[in-house]
């Protein structure tokens, strides 16, 4: 047997350090106000896609893997791990001295019941699980993986940071169904989740759990090394108007604002006191989703002729405005843009010049016939309704009859469930958004998969692309992995899952008296007084 050991960051971790956390910790400081970008309505981080949630997952759980800022896995609840057996064995060994909220202890049992119950919410994890014959936990430290062939990219799936999290919680909470939410909010992570002060539509509250065992190697980046926390308490407080959000900023009422509206960004910029910044450099990523069920977008010829419409630097001058292009990319193809799996090819119908006549006439001859064309639009996000009123008009501008269907996010959802047509409540297309995050590559990218009425709302069936993304997880390196990503992008363009709208910037804004604040979605630990 080739045996060959592998143990990934800066170096193992000394269990003498890792037991002596005061060495690290930085001493507490008061309490951090936060205006988050919406209400937290749903608490347990593995049964939902929703961003806010995977903020608040990060704060109270751990995970074995975390990601840094060149989107690699690093080693982070593990001490490191070990392959054997032709890459079809992996032992995970977890460091020392970790807990859980309740003050048990961390072990492998645990993680292996957290992992059963991710993988069946996560694409990712669903297709790690596919190639896995045993996941095992021989001894407390230990989780095992039996693999029936090599899945080099495990690292990443455990620790990626798109959503769901792969939240490591107590086995008696990881045997909840993945359907439902567990009971409580236990985990291992930096803070603690204050239950009891908690008020829906108003307050979330998080405290400093003293048992946290940092590592002690690593630079803090994104999700990976390092969680000091220099707070004793973090407050999250709703306020839904964004202009008054801006105002209790800028009068210091608040201490850091996670989504800078992007018509205040020059009030912002102006006021004493007042930092912005893009934390996230994969921002969002914007689509026009199609139903491939119903008229007229089951015809893939119309799919096809409708690409000359798309015009995407509208799109995002719609939604961050024309004076500063910076904060916007086009073209967007089908995933993220400078991240290692994208590529230009295949996007010259996003790039000719637009011709609303010639497009309309493509359509008449593709079999378009004046079908009502029901776009809904979420009503309560300032970007997507902009997005929407933008594609509408372009829609229109080609001909399509189109009826905006503009409602509450929530509500929209409820309505994108439905398969049947128009007439009787069914919806011909909708716009929305997507971290960068979850369009880095096609493992955990569930708008990209084409599995028919089982997949995502639209539930295109294209059986290439499901080809080519099996491909991708047995290539045998980056450069094989990148182009079969080419190949998906091209087999994209023919078959048209969905319309790519741009990718625009998101800034953020805080106080000036705040640093540490690191780049990725909003996290607590490293934050500290300047």
């Amino acid at each position: 047997m080739k045996r060959r050991t592998l143990l990934q960051g800066a170096g193992a971790v000394v269990a003498s350090a890792v037991a002596a956390p005061s060495r690290v910790r930085a001493e507490a400081t008061t309490t951090l106000r936060f205006i988050p970008q919406q209400d937290l309505v749903t608490l347990d981080p593995v049964t939902t896609f929703a961003y806010i949630t995977r903020n608040h997952g990060y704060m109270v759980f751990d995970t074995l893997y975390g990601m840094d800022g060149a989107f690699r896995a690093t080693p982070q609840m593990v001490e490191g791990h070990r392959i054997e057996e032709d890459g079809r064995r992996w032992d995970l060994t977890l460091r020392e001295g970790l807990r859980f909220h309740d003050g048990t202890p961390v072990l492998a049992r645990d993680c292996v019941a957290s992992l059963r119950r991710w993988a069946k919410r996560d694409p990712f994890g669903g297709s790690l699980m596919e190639a896995t014959d045993e996941l095992s936990a021989p001894d407390d430290r230990t989780i095992r993986f039996r693999l029936k062939r090599p899945f080099p990219l495990l690292p990443i799936a455990l620790g990626k940071a798109s959503v769901p999290v792969c939240a490591m919680m107590p086995e008696r909470l990881a045997v909840t169904d993945p359907f439902q939410q567990v009971p409580e909010l236990i985990g291992s992570g930096p803070f603690r989740f204050k239950a009891d002060e908690r008020v829906p539509g108003d307050r979330t509250v998080y405290t400093r759990f003293e048992g946290y065992v940092p590592r002690t190697d690593g630079t803090p980046t994104w999700t990976s090394g390092p969680k000091i926390v220099h707070y004793d308490r973090v407050e999250w407080r709703v306020i839904g108007d964004t202009s008054t959000a801006t105002s209790a900023l800028v009068a210091g009422e608040a201490d850091w604002q996670e989504y800078a509206s992007h018509d205040q960004l020059g009030l912002l910029k102006a006021a004493k006191g007042v930092t912005t910044r893009v934390l996230d450099s994969t921002g969002f990523v914007t689509m026009l989703r199609v139903n491939h069920l119903q008229p007229p977008f089951n015809n893939p010829a119309i799919r096809r002729a409708l690409w000359g419409a798309i015009d995407q630097t509208s799109c995002m001058q719609g939604v961050v405005g024309a004076d500063d292009p910076s904060l916007f990319h086009v073209p967007l193809g089908f995933f993220c843009p400078d991240t290692p799996m994208a590529s230009t090819d295949g996007l010259g119908p996003l790039t000719t010049p637009r011709d609303p006549a010639k497009v309309r006439a493509d359509l008449k001859a593709a079999g378009y016939a004046g079908e009502t064309v029901l776009l809904m639009v979420p009503s309560n996000s300032a970007p997507l309704l902009a997005l929407g009123q933008v594609a509408a008009d372009l829609l229109q501008r080609v001909g399509m009859n189109v009826e905006v269907y503009a409602v509450e996010f929530n509500a929209m959802l409820q309505r994108r469930n439905r398969k049947g047509p128009v007439s009787e409540g069914g919806w011909s297309a909708f716009v929305t958004n997507w971290s960068g995050m979850d369009w880095l590559n096609p493992a955990g990218y569930i708008a990209l998969r084409g599995t028919g009425e089982t997949g995502y709302a639209g539930w295109a069936t294209t059986p290439r692309i499901e080809t080519l993304r099996d491909a991708w997880f047995t290539a045998p390196d980056e450069a094989a992995r990148a182009a079969l990503c080419r190949d998906i992008q091209l087999q994209a363009m023919e078959d048209v899952p969905y319309y790519p709208l741009g990718q625009y910037l998101q800034p953020t804004a805080y106080r000036s008296r705040l640093t540490g604040i690191l780049d990725g979605f909003p996290t607590f630990w490293n934050v500290r007084p300047a």
